[in-house]
C-alpha cells in the first residue's frame, strides 16, 4: 500500500502516542452526556459538560489554542489552555500531545466547563481531554483564502458517493437530505398506520421475479440446490396476505433490478407498496393526493416544494389523463386500437428506436416515455393503460382493451404505480401465459408464470387496490436532488480504477470520447451533434465517460462543455 506524506507522518504520531502510554482507539466507554446544539439551545455560564467529537480546526497561539469540535449535531468552539489542562509543571499533555500528535480529523472527548468569549461565542473550556480514535488519512477540508474564495471542496460527486462518510464529515448540509429522507418515510407510516394497515416483510429472495416487468438477479441456493432471485417487487406476497385475510398491508421493499444505472435508476431501491382489500384504482388516486400532500408538509413545512426551477404543488386534486390520450395529444398520433406492426411504425415515425422483441405494450411504454412524460412536471395521474401493458391490473369496466391502472407523474418522472388488482384467476394465468410468449420472443423483462399465486387467486381474493411508490425519488423531489445517488447513503459504484487500469468502454462511449480528444474541449452540443448518437445512447455514453473521470462537463457563460478530465 502506497501511503501519502501525511499518512505517513500521522502514523509516527500513532507510534508515539503509544510510546508516552496513550492507547489512541479506546476500548472504555466515553460519558457524552451533551452536544453540540444542545449546549447553544440550553447554554448556562460556568456548567460543567462532557462533550465529544471531530476535531475540525484549530489556532494555536503559544500555551492557549481555540478550536471547532464537530459531533453528530454541528459544531461548538473549544478553548484549550495549557495551565488549565496541565495544572503541574508536566506540560507533555499540552507541549506534546496536543499541539504535535493530535491532527484534524482525530476523534476527541473533552470535558470542561462553558463560558462566553469577549466576541460572544459560547465556547466550552477544556479541563480534561481524551483521544478516542486517531484519524490516519487527513480530511479534504476546504480552504478559503484572504479575499473569501473557497478552494479544495469536496464536490467530486464519485469521489463523494464512493466516501460517503468523508462527505458526510466535510459536507455537513449532506446530512440534511439523509434526516429528511427519515421523515419522510415516518409521515407515510403515521398516515398508513393511522387507518389501521398493518406493516409487514416480505421475501427477499424468491423462486419467481415477480409482480413486475424486469431483468432480476439471478443467485444459487446451496443447500437448496435451486436457483434463487432478488424480488424485483413484493406485490404478489403482499396480495398472498389480502387472500390470507389482511384487509390492509404495507411496505418498504428493498427492491433489486439487473438494470441501467442513471441519475433516477439505481440497481438497489426502495419501494413502499400498499394493498387494500375493498378499493379501486379511483379510491386509490383520492388516498395519494391526501398522502402526498401531508409528506410535503411534514418534510418541508408546505404543500410547494421547489424542484429545481419548478414549484410544484402536492395540494390535491391532481389532474388525471388517460395515456392514451396524452399520447394524442404530444404526437399526433391516436395510437388506440393499433396492433403491434402498427405502433412499431408509429415508433419509427416519431424517431424512436424499436424491435420485433416488443410487443403493444412496451411500444406504447416507449412512445409515452420518449414523447409524453416530460410534459407532467405537477403531479397528474397518467390512467387508463392497455391490457397488454399491465398483466396483473383489473380489466377496464368500462372498455375491456383497458385496465384500471395508473402511474403518477411528477416532475416529469414516474413516483407512483397502482392498480384495480386482477383477482380473476382464469384471466390472471391468461395474462402471465401472454408474457411467457414474449419472453419466447426475446423480451428479457417479461413476467415469469407464478403458479402459486394463481393458486392463491383460485382461493379467492377480494377487490383489491394496490400501489408502489419510489422512496428515492420521493426523497429526490422532498429534497431538491437530482440525482438518485444524492438520496442513498451507498449508491451502487462501478470498481474502482487501479493504477494502470484499462477502462473498457462501449461503442458509444468510444465515439463520444473520440470526438472529444480531437478538441480536447467541445460545446456539449456540438459534441453531441458530432457524436451522431441519439438521445438516449448520448445521455449513457456521456455518464460513461464522467463516471471514468474521462471527461468533465462545465457550465460557463458560454453554455455547457465538455472537455478531457
Amino acid at each position: 500500500m502506497q501511503l501519502s506524506e501525511q499518512e505517513l507522518i500521522r502514523r509516527e504520531k500513532l507510534t508515539k502516542l503509544r510510546e508516552l502510554g496513550i492507547d489512541p482507539y479506546p476500548a472504555a466507554l466515553y460519558p457524552v452526556n451533551t452536544t453540540s446544539e444542545n449546549i447553544k439551545q440550553n447554554y448556562s455560564e460556568g456548567k460543567k459538560v462532557i462533550i465529544s467529537g471531530r476535531l475540525m480546526s484549530r489556532r494555536i497561539q503559544g500555551k492557549a489554542s481555540f478550536a471547532e469540535l464537530q459531533d453528530s449535531e454541528g459544531r461548538i468552539q473549544v478553548y484549550f489552555n495549557r495551565d488549565e489542562i496541565c495544572p503541574g509543571d508536566d506540560k507533555v499533555l499540552y507541549n506534546d500531545v496536543y499541539k504535535k500528535l493530535l491532527d484534524i480529523g482525530d476523534i476527541i472527548g473533552i470535558e470542561g466547563e462553558l463560558f462566553t468569549t469577549q466576541v460572544g461565542e459560547k465556547t466550552v473550556l477544556v479541563k480534561v481531554f481524551t483521544l478516542l480514535s486517531k484519524s490516519l488519512r487527513p480530511l479534504p477540508l476546504p480552504k478559503k483564502d484572504a479575499e473569501g474564495n473557497i478552494f479544495d471542496e469536496f464536490n467530486d460527486p464519485e469521489m463523494r458517493y464512493r466516501q460517503r462518510y468523508v462527505d458526510l464529515v466535510v459536507n455537513p448540509h449532506v446530512k440534511e437530505t439523509f434526516v429528511k429522507r427519515t421523515k419522510i418515510t415516518n409521515s407515510i407510516r403515521e398516515f398508513y398506520n393511522e387507518r389501521g394497515y398493518l406493516e409487514v416483510e416480505t421475501p427477499i429472495l424468491q423462486p419467481i421475479p415477480g409482480g413486475a416487468a424486469a431483468r432480476p438477479f439471478l443467485t444459487h441456493h446451496n443447500a437448496l440446490n435451486i436457483p434463487l432471485y432478488l424480488r424485483i417487487a413484493n406485490e404478489l406476497y403482499l396480495k398472498r396476505l389480502i387472500v390470507g385475510g389482511f384487509d390492509g398491508v404495507y411496505e418498504f421493499s428493498k427492491d433489486f433490478r439487473n438494470e441501467g444505472m442513471d441519475r433516477t435508476h439505481n440497481p438497489e431501491f426502495t419501494v413502499m407498496e400498499l394493498y387494500v382489500a375493498y378499493k379501486d384504482y379511483n379510491w386509490m388516486m383520492d388516498t395519494t393526493e391526501q398522502l402526498l400532500e401531508k409528506i410535503a408538509i411534514d418534510s418541508n413545512g408546505t404543500s410547494k416544494v421547489t424542484v429545481g426551477e419548478n414549484e410544484i404543488e402536492f395540494k390535491a386534486p391532481y389532474a388525471r389523463v388517460p395515456i392514451l390520450e396524452a399520447i394524442k395529444i404530444h404526437t399526433g398520433f391516436d395510437v388506440a386500437g393499433m396492433d403491434e406492426v402498427e405502433l412499431r411504425d408509429t415508433a419509427r415515425k416519431l424517431g424512436l428506436e424499436v424491435d420485433d422483441t416488443m410487443g403493444v405494450g412496451k411500444l406504447i411504454d416507449e412512445i409515452f416515455g420518449e414523447k409524453c412524460e416530460h410534459f407532467y412536471v405537477q403531479p397528474t395521474f397518467i390512467t387508463d393503460y392497455p391490457k397488454e401493458m399491465s398483466p396483473l391490473t383489473k380489466e377496464h369496466r368500462d372498455n375491456p382493451a383497458l385496465t384500471e391502472r395508473f402511474e403518477l407523474m411528477v416532475n416529469g418522472k414516474e413516483l407512483a404505480n397502482c392498480y384495480s388488482e386482477l383477482n380473476d384467476p382464469i384471466d390472471q394465468r391468461e395474462r402471465f401465459e401472454e408474457q411467457l410468449r414474449l419472453s419466447e420472443k426475446g423480451d428479457d423483462e417479461a413476467m415469469f408464470i407464478d403458479q402459486d399465486f394463481i393458486r392463491a387467486l383460485e382461493y379467492g381474493m377480494p377487490p383489491t387496490s394496490g400501489i408502489g411508490i419510489g422512496i428515492d425519488r420521493l426523497v429526490m423531489l422532498m429534497t431538491n436532488n437530482s440525482s438518485i445517488q444524492e438520496v442513498l447513503f451507498f449508491p451502487q459504484m462501478r470498481p474502482e480504477a487501479r493504477a494502470g487500469q484499462a477502462i473498457n468502454l462501449s461503442d458509444d462511449g468510444k465515439i463520444v470520447f473520440e470526438a472529444l480528444k480531437k478538441a480536447e474541449k467541445l460545446l456539449l452540443n456540438d459534441l453531441k451533434l458530432q457524436s451522431g448518437l441519439s438521445n438516449k445512447k448520448w445521455d449513457k455514453s456521456i455518464k460513461e465517460l464522467t463516471k471514468n473521470n474521462l471527461a468533465k462537463v462545465e457550465k460557463t457563460e458560454d453554455g455547457l462543455f465538455v472537455e478531457l478530465s
